[in-house]
């Protein structure tokens, strides 16, 4: 048995009538009747109770027609997901970011177009540091990232530039440079004070390009804590613990504690933010996603 029989069966059952069913059908009267003979066969069962110029259904194709109903909707909805699938339009998209990526206000307006422009696709986000987002994209596990680093010796990856943002100084509020908040910093008045830094040995990130920003002004900051998360700067920014480089998108945490001072335009360069996916990409959904992140960030 095929859907095909089922198609049939059905539309004879509709029209009431093998002439009508056979217009309905696009075919001609005799094979039609020879499908449904030939179905009823299979089946060992009389579908229909025949007439002249009649046909009507038994009670077991009563029984029957719910069953064939059921069974091509479902067929016809599995086809209409697969094509979607195909489309890109619906399936499972996974995003991952970093804690500094997250905050940045592109990362929701991305997610929000994409939720609009493709209501049936589902996102699951999760939030990792930047050498896990990266083995994620490169085993797979993870379709796109939010991210600072460009890993431009990746060939599998690829990076696309949404935006970038000034860096700013954050002081605790019981610092003498709270005092004067809207006043741009320079290095030179940074001499000798201690720095709260985010640093991840093992992977890559913003410290190795805030490290070398400074060096290009003769600027060494001495570290007093190194923590492996922004966060987690900003927490200890606002114990008093030192002052800390982060990006601006960031200074809207701990503003009970903590100062978010501007820095002297052109003291460091303005922090890059990527989504990063894989170059050798097949999916449409993932393609769609990419596509609405750059329209975003345009």
């Amino acid at each position: 048995m095929e859907l095909r029989h089922l198609r049939y069966f059905v539309a004879v059952a509709e029209a009431g009538s093998i002439t009508r069913a056979a217009e309905r059908l696009g075919i001609q009267q005799p094979p039609l009747g020879q499908q449904i003979r030939a179905l009823e066969a299979e089946l060992k069962v009389q579908l229909f109770e025949r007439a002249p110029k009649r046909i009507t259904l038994s009670s077991a194709g009563r029984q029957f027609l719910d069953d064939a109903q059921r069974i091509l909707a479902s067929a016809n909805e599995a086809v209409e997901r697969v094509r979607r699938f195909d489309r890109g339009e619906q399936g499972l998209l996974t995003v991952g970011f970093t804690s500094s990526a997250s905050m940045h206000v592109i990362a929701p307006r991305v997610l929000a177009a994409f939720s609009a422009a493709y209501p049936l696709a589902r996102v699951d986000v999760e939030e990792r540091e930047t050498y896990e987002l990266i083995l994620g994209l490169q085993k797979r596990k993870l379709d796109a990232a939010f991210m600072r680093f460009a890993p431009r010796d990746l060939p599998e990856l690829t990076a696309l530039a949404l935006a970038d943002e000034e860096m700013v100084l954050a002081v605790p509020r019981t610092h003498r440079f709270a005092l004067k908040p809207r006043r741009p910093v320079t290095l030179d008045m940074l001499g000798g004070e201690g720095f709260v830094l985010y640093r991840r040995p093992d992977g890559f990130g913003i410290y190795n390009w805030l490290m070398a920003a400074l060096a290009k002004h003769g600027f060494a900051p001495r570290v007093t804590h190194e923590t492996h998360r922004l966060m987690a700067s900003i927490n200890i920014v606002a114990a008093g613990g030192g002052l800390s480089f982060v990006p601006a998108s960031m200074s809207t945490l701990h503003r009970e504690a903590v100062v978010y001072r501007p820095l002297v335009p052109g003291t460091l360069p303005r922090l890059p933010l990527y989504l990063i996916h894989h170059t050798q990409q097949n999916l449409m959904l993932v393609k769609n996603f990419i596509a609405v992140a750059g329209g975003v960030g345009a």
